[in-house]
């Protein structure tokens, strides 16, 4: 089976050696992606935006790989303070409405301290 890699063209791709989602048969898998606005290389403060900035480029990794939001089954979440959950619970919801993937939430650090949020999925193509 042939797999596709996708990029974001993010630096952190390269130097960690990781692809933002790869593709192999009907499965996509995107990898933990933290809010930076990657226009800009820059990551606000509020955990909010980065949970939509995250989400956003989630959507263009899925397109790009040839597949819809509707086809995500799984998702888990980082944060990295429990607190964090109610405010980032109403864009998750917003984002997911219709969906409704298996999904878990972990309080983690993370690797740079201004990073609040990671979210990863998993779709499947039916």
């Amino acid at each position: 089976m042939v797999r596709k890699r996708i990029s974001t063209g993010s630096p952190f791709e390269e130097t960690a050696g990781y692809s933002r989602a790869v593709v192999t048969g009907n499965w996509c898998f995107v990898s933990g992606t933290t809010g930076y606005d990657y226009a800009s290389m820059a990551m606000p403060d509020d955990v909010a935006t980065q949970c939509r900035n995250a989400l956003a480029t989630i959507d263009r990794a899925l397109d790009e790989a040839g597949f819809a939001r509707s086809d995500i089954v799984r998702a888990r979440y980082v944060v990295t303070d429990a607190s964090f959950a109610d405010i980032v619970f109403p864009v998750l919801g917003e984002f997911f409405a219709g969906i409704r993937p298996a999904a878990a939430m972990t309080v983690s650090g993370l690797i740079r301290p201004e990073m609040k949020i990671e979210i990863d999925v998993t779709a499947l193509r039916d």
